[in-house]
């Protein structure tokens, strides 16, 4: 009987006909070096050169992936692999197969993500042209922060194609992106999942294809990793900035609804309606941030959050309900209180100053109040399915 894989050597491939072979031979050799029964699993994404039978050639598995898009073919290999363990892998021969040892030690261990490591932050080696100076000094070591900072990720090269996981770990992950955002949605959702990730440091070679250029985009691809983090964490695309909104409206109310004079500058009524629209734009960015967060756990798309479900348990629809119409009567009392102004003097003339430190607060309160209702009752809607 055949020994069971253990490890599944993927590569994706689109017209990898330059350097196809040697990647496969060397991978052949780094299964040899770590003792391992595997399998190198060539997924194709509709080359049109010779890359599918320089595979077969050379004794890899192949498997037609008809979608196209790089998560497209690593997503249709994986479902094609046979090894409890994945090993994934560029076609370019830019990463050298022959140190998949140092994944398996990983794996052996209990690791369920390995990543690989390319920059000297975490001991890598980057190899004279192999990687643009923008990527190395500024993209990539900047994303790789943010990875760490947002998503508590214990990775130094969010970008490193090279990594091994179980197949466990990549079914629990439900990973929807089909683009090259693939590998960096596999490591922050691993983070925010709490998995057993570590790093080993590999050596980044030259690009070897001649008959075409990478497939990368510095700044489309940057942009897009970009708004992934973003996607992913309501807190500081919406919660961070709303709460900055709003610090800054409690700021020019605190110093124009008495009306301060602070160096000879004197803040008055055109500061209120500055401070409202601050509150009513943080605001408003706070509860996306809300409405972002319960969408996403009800969809999966991110982990159920203990400090959410809290919140939720103490900000009920009743509670919400409750608080919005009691700021709703004081806001309208505001506004009565301005009318009543204007009809003292006639329903003339009205000294502004004065009558909008009743306005402008009064209208700011409704509307928030107003807000808070709807958002009630959305985000309960939103909410049933993940309850």
């Amino acid at each position: 009987m055949k020994e069971p894989i253990e490890l599944t050597v993927l590569i994706p491939c689109l017209n990898e006909a330059d350097t196809l072979a040697v990647c496969i031979q060397k991978a052949k050799q780094g299964l040899a070096a770590a003792a391992i029964a595997g399998e190198i699993l060539v997924a194709d994404n509709g080359s049109t050169d010779a890359s599918v039978a320089i595979a077969q050639r050379e004794g890899a598995r192949v498997v037609s992936i008809a979608a196209k898009g790089y998560g497209h073919a690593l997503m249709g290999g994986i479902e094609a692999a046979r090894g409890r363990w994945i090993l994934m892998g560029d076609a370019d021969d830019s990463y050298d197969f022959r140190e998949i040892p140092k994944f398996v030690a990983q794996l052996r261990q209990g690791a369920e993500l390995v990543q690989g490591c390319r920059l000297s932050s975490g001991g890598g080696t980057v190899l004279p042209g192999t990687m643009p100076l923008l990527h190395r000094w500024w993209g990539n070591p900047m994303f790789s922060l943010l990875a760490r900072r947002w998503f508590h990720a214990p990775v130094h090269d969010v970008y490193c194609g090279l990594r091994a996981f179980t197949q466990d770990l990549y079914h629990r992950l439900d990973l929807r992106c089909t683009g090259m955002e693939f590998a960096t949605e596999m490591i922050i959702k691993a983070s925010l999942q709490g998995a057993k990730i570590s790093e080993v440091p590999i050596t980044l070679h030259p690009d070897g294809r001649k008959a075409h250029a990478p497939h990368l985009n510095t700044f489309r691809d940057g942009w897009r990793t970009l708004r992934l983090f973003l996607l992913c964490s309501p807190r500081w695309l919406f919660l961070v900035p709303g709460l900055l909104l709003i610090a800054l409206g409690g700021l020019a109310y605190a110093v124009a609804l008495p009306g301060l004079t602070i160096h000879h500058v004197k803040f008055d009524a055109h500061t209120l309606l500055f401070g409202s629209l601050f509150v009513l734009c943080g605001y408003q960015s706070v509860l996306f941030a809300f409405f972002t967060k319960t969408f996403a756990i009800s969809e999966r798309w991110l982990p159920p959050d203990d400090r959410l479900d809290r919140f939720y348990r103490i900000a009920t629809l009743e509670r919400g309900l409750i608080f919005s119409s009691v700021a709703m009567l004081v806001g309208c009392g505001l506004l009565l209180a301005a009318a009543n102004e204007w009809r003292l003097t006639g329903f003339g003339q009205l000294d502004y100053a004065h009558t909008m430190r009743l306005v402008v607060p009064g209208a700011t309160l409704t509307a928030l109040s107003f807000q808070t209702i709807l958002s009630s009752f959305f985000v309960s809607i939103l909410g049933m399915h993940r309850r």
